[in-house]
Parts: structure tokens; sequence; C-alpha cells
């Protein structure tokens, strides 16, 4: 599974942040490793240099062998926990499109 990860003008797209933010769609989505070619990771800030508060957005696309991409938005205080949000909204996504798979 390649993880892509992409940042607006507004956040500092670190290393140390990449490497985290890696490891951890890695070890969330590991169950679904198999079926996922590749996962796309971009983080914006909405508001820029304001702090207003819910305006760290993250989306996750998730492409899958042989199916449609996933794509999955969250908005949170921070980036650590928008990409949390996402990360379990795309798990519930992929739950479901992968169960559907197992009923035919």
């Amino acid at each position: 599974m390649i993880v892509q990860f992409n940042t607006d003008k507004n956040v500092a797209g670190s290393e140390e942040l990449k490497a985290s933010s890696t490891s951890l769609i890695s070890e969330e989505l590991s169950r679904f490793s198999q079926q996922i070619t590749r996962v796309e990771v971009h983080l914006s800030d909405e508001d820029g240099n304001k702090d207003t508060g819910n305006d760290k957005r993250c989306m996750i696309e998730a492409r899958l062998a042989g199916m449609n991409p996933i794509a999955v938005t969250n908005q949170a205080n921070n980036h650590e926990q928008a990409l949390s949000g996402a990360i379990d909204k795309l798990k519930s996504s992929l739950e479901k499109a992968t169960g559907r798979l197992k009923d035919y």
C-alpha cells in the first residue's frame, strides 16, 4: 500500500508529520492492505492564518484494486484530530465496501 501525502500552502508538510501520519494510516488500515493499492492524504487549513476552530481538514482517498476510489473528509481543531476522524470514517466505508464484495 502506497501512501501519498499532500498539503496546501497553509500547512507545513514536515517529514515528521508525513512519517507519523503514514505510520498511523498503515497501522489502522492494515487489515485492508491486500485490497488497497494507494492512499492519498490531503491536509489543509480552511481559514489560513486565522484560528477559528474546526478549520483543519483532512481528506483521504483509498484506491482499491478493481473498484472505484473511496474518499472521506473530516474537519477538526487540529490536523491530528482531522486525520484520526478521517481514518475512522474510511475504515467504516472500507468495511461496508469489502463486506458487499463478500456477499457475492
